[in-house]
């Protein structure tokens, strides 16, 4: 897949089923990169990947001599080398609170989920699930205040969020739909409608909710 512009010209090898992939490809897409997007993983790891990471891991991005491979570093570097539109706030005090969110998200959930997905120990696995439904069911209000994570604006936070809410499925994750749901389920829609974020999907993502990503 590939999101079209006419902007820059990078490649970005990625992994079509990791929610850390993902958030790079949702901030590509809001920016309108052309990028050349390697879909890899698995048995399928490019050859040169190795020569350009040390790690050999996915997501990793090139764009001309610079080879990046965290995913936080990527989204801020697109959103600064691609400053419209701007997907961190403009005064510090904002821009460190976005990028708290940031952390914690990955400390609480991303943990949570990387512990489903890898499925190495069962009962870890049910204890990490009931953990993030518990967890997503308890802040769902705060979505009420705000259209988006704490936020007038989408931003960098949204894009970590995305990827995680639209996985529940497949992490086996049901959020009811309650009164104190609501704001978390409206959340939801309001993410996987916007444009850059269909486009991001990739053909596994799409899969992921039995069609339903282009509904």
């Amino acid at each position: 897949m590939g999101v079209v512009a006419k902007r820059s010209s990078m490649t970005f090898y990625s992994d079509g089923e990791c929610h850390y992939s993902h958030r790079v490809r949702i901030v590509l897409a809001e920016k309108g990169v052309t990028v050349d997007i390697v879909d890899a993983g698995g048995e399928h790891m490019p050859a040169e990947l190795a020569d350009l990471n040390p790690y050999n891991s996915l997501p990793t991005m090139l764009d001309r001599d610079l080879v990046l491979y965290e995913n936080k570093v990527m989204m801020e570097y697109l959103d600064e080398r691609f400053p419209h539109p701007p997907l961190l706030p403009v005064y510090p005090v904002a821009r460190g609170s976005s990028r708290q969110y940031i952390y914690r998200i990955e400390r609480d959930w991303c943990v949570l989920v990387d512990t489903i997905t890898q499925g190495t120990n069962q009962k870890a696995v049910e204890k990490a699930r009931k953990e993030l439904r518990e967890s997503l069911i308890a802040i769902a209000p705060i979505f009420a205040e705000k259209p988006f994570f704490m936020s007038d604006e989408f931003t960098l936070v949204d894009c970590c969020m995305a990827p995680i809410l639209w996985r529940l499925p497949v992490l086996g994750i049901e959020i009811p739909n309650t009164k104190q749901t609501k704001p978390l389920l409206n959340y939801m829609d309001t993410l996987f409608e916007r444009e850059s974020f269909q486009e991001s999907l990739s053909e596994a993502e799409h899969e992921m909710r039995s069609g339903k990503a282009s509904s």
